[in-house]
């Protein structure tokens, strides 16, 4: 393992003005570049939070032609700084529907990796609230290890959260840290962000970095915020309110080491057999 960094997760109220929330990012990153971080992350939709499909689509541009990409490849490499640009809606040549791509860049500004979620979030929300992103967005289909100076790198985005086997495969093949850039819903954020942020790190023995959204938004959704950073054995490192703002957090890429050598389950996978019983005797068993 590689010295000791500091990170910092970026906190932002996107709106569906991609130009101010640009500009509001950037503010952010410099603050947090100007705290000693090395390595700063972004949260998901940071260049737009757009609140109808029209918006959505209107917004999204290719990969080479994004100005938001470009906008925080400049930045990184002002900065010299490693970058994580949490998700940006980028348009796929041929495709209906626009990717929600997490990209990774250096400090000279160059992309180093990118993810497309991979999960949608479908969901019907207790209180009336309901989001199909799959109508929008076309899920990625590879999960994404990527190096840097400090270890392998995990990348996910938000809903991805809830799917803990996508996680164990990106510790088993060798992440130590694991991006969770998100937008998460106010009520689904009270009720499971905290413990499902740092379950991903406890059953992993890895990082987790997850930067957020907060406050309102375009289409009368509203965001969670509390960004976070946990360690590896799930203690809370960093975490943010619900203000705009940059968490700080000292990482030591040895407690990874330490955590899984103390729980070694990501080595200790076994081979079994699923029996589902019939209704009787799931009866009896229920009534004994």
């Amino acid at each position: 393992m590689t010295s000791a960094f500091t990170t910092a997760c970026v906190q932002v109220s996107a709106s569906d003005d991609m130009d101010a929330n640009i500009v509001q990012a950037s503010a952010l990153v410099r603050e947090a570049r100007a705290r000693g971080a090395d390595f700063i992350l972004m949260p998901e939709n940071v260049a737009m939070m757009a609140g109808r499909a029209a918006a959505i689509h209107a917004n999204a541009m290719p990969e080479d032609g994004h100005r938001a990409l470009a906008a925080f490849r400049a930045l990184a490499a002002e900065l010299g700084a490693w970058l994580l640009v949490g998700s940006l809606t980028v348009r796929i040549s041929g495709e209906a529907r626009v990717a929600n791509r997490s990209l990774l860049l250096d400090p000279a500004g160059k992309i180093v990796a990118r993810y497309d979620k991979i999960h949608m979030y479908d969901v019907d929300v207790p209180g009336g609230e309901n989001h199909r992103e799959s109508k929008n967005f076309r899920p990625g289909t590879e999960a994404v290890v990527a190096p840097t100076p400090w270890g392998q790198l995990g990348m996910t985005v938000c809903y991805d959260l809830r799917f803990a086997q996508l996680y164990r495969v990106l510790a088993q093949a060798g992440a130590i840290f694991l991006t969770i850039p998100s937008a998460f819903t106010k009520v689904t954020g009270a009720a499971h962000w905290h413990v499902l942020m740092r379950a991903r790190a406890i059953e992993t023995g890895s990082f987790v970095l997850a930067p957020a959204q907060t406050g309102h938004h375009p289409g009368q959704r509203q965001t969670f915020g509390h960004s976070m950073i946990v360690d590896p054995w799930g203690h809370v490192l960093a975490e943010a309110g619900e203000e705009p703002s940059v968490i700080t957090a000292r990482i030591d890429p040895a407690a990874v080491t330490r955590a899984r050598a103390a729980i070694p389950a990501l080595v200790q996978d076994c081979d079994f057999a699923l029996a589902v019983e019939h209704e009787e005797t799931v009866a009896i068993r229920a009534s004994a």
